[in-house]
């Protein structure tokens, strides 16, 4: 039998969507500026799967003159607890300084602790009688209810008062401020405000995009699920193809994959037919629950966070200059469709 060769390159797919930049995204990020007068601390939310792809340069631009920690959520989604995990957390700190960085997972009582320590400290640095007034943000689905959440429970020990869902869009305008730490005799307390995620209003590749939209930072409509399971199915050979062996032999062919998938889980259509869709539904879903091994879709090596910051510097989109190279996206598809038809 011949050796299996994982695919070295995903194929460029130039015609995916590059943006979800929403209104109600809009409206979020304007309310959070008129609001930046009484807030201390931004708490800044990323996707620990993919800690580059996930930053979005709009709040660093629009809620400046704050000070920021930098969440990387969903750690349990990514991390073995592996030597290299932790090496490569360390490039990420030493990336961001001199913001703080905190690593978490939302189930694991240590890191929010650490993320409530910081709070802690930055609070009774500020001597605010009336407490301290704190904000979280970021990308769309990308673990911030669930953190509030988690830090009002270990925090105060009370319930959950921020909605949560496995599809963007849960948390739609900015709630009221949760207090996350008890008073002392010098001040109220620590309160978090909890916001709607903001999506960049232009992805600057395809292959941005996908990772976005596997991480569920857009709707699962938006981009084809057979597409999805493609890239998926692309990480996983390159992570370890063994994981889905329960159903069929390291493949390089997503086809092949989900129809095995659907005859071995029942998910068939009428006259016994598999239903692909609801297979690559069920893998993607698989994978975002840690069933199918925990690894980054980013590679973060030195090199690549050099270029990341270079990136940053010379590209920072504004809205203006984002809604217009998305109009332009449009205009030339439009084109290309009619030429099509001629």
């Amino acid at each position: 039998m011949a050796t299996f060769v994982p695919r070295k390159v995903f194929p460029a797919l130039n015609s995916l969507p590059r943006s979800y930049f929403l209104g109600h995204h809009k409206a979020g990020l304007d309310k959070m500026k008129t609001m930046l007068s009484h807030i201390d601390l931004v708490i800044e939310c990323r996707d620990y799967r993919i800690p580059l792809t996930s930053r979005n340069p709009l709040f660093e631009e629009n809620l400046a003159g704050r000070e920021r920690l930098v969440v990387y959520t969903k750690k349990d989604l990514g991390s073995g607890g592996h030597q290299r995990d932790r090496t490569r957390e360390r490039l990420i700190q030493d990336f961001q300084r001199p913001t703080a960085v905190l690593f978490s997972d939302y189930k694991d009582k240590t890191s929010i602790r650490k993320i409530l320590d910081f709070a802690r400290t930055h609070a009774t640095a500020a001597k605010s009688l009336t407490g301290s007034r704190m904000m979280i943000v970021g990308m769309p689905n990308v673990g911030k209810s669930s953190l509030l959440n988690a830090l009002r429970g270990v925090g105060v020990h009370k319930g959950k008062v921020a909605h949560t869902g496995a599809q963007p869009g849960v948390t739609r305008k900015i709630g009221t401020t949760v207090k996350i730490i008890e008073g002392e005799e010098s001040g109220e307390g620590v309160y978090l405000m909890d916001t709607p995620g903001v999506f960049i209003p232009y992805v600057p590749n395809a292959e941005a995009m996908l990772k976005l939209a596997l991480c569920g930072s857009v709707k699962d409509t938006i981009i084809a699920p057979t597409t999805l399971a493609d890239y998926l199915l692309f990480h996983l050979n390159a992570d370890d193809p063994s994981v889905y062996s329960d159903y069929v032999h390291p493949t390089n062919d997503v086809m092949v994959l989900l129809d095995a998938m659907a005859r071995k889980t029942g998910r068939l259509q009428k006259g016994g037919e598999p239903d692909i869709e609801a297979s690559a539904l069920w893998l993607i879903q698989r994978w975002r629950n840690r069933h199918l091994g925990r690894f980054l879709l980013d590679t973060v090596t030195h090199e690549t966070l050099e270029l990341e910051r270079r990136a940053h510097e010379s590209a920072g989109l504004s809205l203006s200059q984002g809604r217009k190279m998305v109009k332009e996206l449009r205009k030339q598809k439009s084109r290309q469709k009619h030429l099509n038809t001629l």
